[in-house]
């Protein structure tokens, strides 16, 4: 083991854009996004391929679908 630590990405600000500036999300084999199927050397915070754009997207459909959810009382 050599001491080094992996950094994780910092958790996204509620209603803020996601930060991918380090390093852990890039990565040189082009794989398709995710979510739109596009090619892509982006990943997340899973390591899966993803284009940030769609990630946000993504993460602004899940919170929508969790507040209509909790405002209309259904599980």
């Amino acid at each position: 083991m050599t001491g080094r630590k992996r950094r994780r990405a910092p958790p996204p600000t509620p209603g803020g854009l996601l930060d991918w500036r380090d390093a852990t999300h890039w990565s040189w084999t082009e794989k398709p996004c995710r979510y739109c199927g596009r090619p892509t050397n982006l990943r997340d915070s899973k390591r899966s391929p993803a284009h940030k754009v769609c990630a946000e997207t993504a993460l602004a459909q899940q919170a929508a679908d969790a507040v209509d959810t909790y405002q209309n009382g259904t599980l």
